[in-house]
């Protein structure tokens, strides 16, 4: 149980600690569109990114599949910029149909599993026994992510009931500031990445 209990609190530290600010640029960068009223479409979106990274975190930690960490740095980024993005040219302020954004939060969530995958890499060694590390750290990252989806829309529940600003006008700025950091991010990393 301690062990459990271990991996679980590692999982939501990593997710809401510094070092995984480019995963909460993503989480917010999802949930820009929406506002406390849409929280049901908010969890189908985050546990289809759960699915999305379980998949990818199992499969890369009992080593099924590796992708150098340089590219999955990289690509972090890139699905951060191409969600953000997708929100600045939205049309509607509502999100009414939202099937691209549980395509994003699905497909990119594979990725960023491969991200959290070297993390939890370097923590479980050479340990053999790893289904019950797995599942307390992806709970961990669960529980992690809800703290951020929940703090996401309180802050634009109170930007957009307590001030002028109106919803789509608050989408487009919280959006547009999370596409300019991304960009930032991905030019750094691709220089990483070609760099030798």
């Amino acid at each position: 149980m301690a062990e459990f209990v271990m991996y679980f609190a590692t999982g939501w530290q990593h997710i809401v600690a510094w070092d995984g600010y480019d995963h909460i640029l993503f989480i917010i960068a999802l949930c820009a569109i929406y506002m406390m009223e849409d929280w049901k479409k908010v969890l189908v979106l985050v546990t289809a990114f759960t699915i999305g990274h379980s998949v990818t975190l199992a499969l890369s930690v009992i080593n099924i599949i590796h992708v150098p960490t340089k590219i999955i740095e990289f690509l972090i980024p890139v699905t951060i910029f191409i969600t953000a993005f997708s929100n600045v040219v939205r049309k509607q302020a509502l999100p009414e149909k939202i099937q691209l954004n549980y395509f994003f939060a699905l497909f990119f969530g594979l990725i960023h599993g491969l991200g959290f995958s070297s993390y939890l890499k370097s923590l479980l060694g050479t340990q053999t026994n790893i289904v019950a590390p797995l599942l307390a750290f992806n709970l961990g990252l669960e529980f992690g992510q809800m703290l951020v989806v929940i703090g996401i829309l309180l802050f634009t529940g109170i930007v957009v009931n307590v001030t002028d600003v109106k919803r789509r006008e608050w989408n487009i700025f919280l959006s547009a500031a999370v596409f300019g950091i991304a960009v930032v991010l991905s030019i750094e990393r691709f220089k990483d990445l070609i760099s030798k």
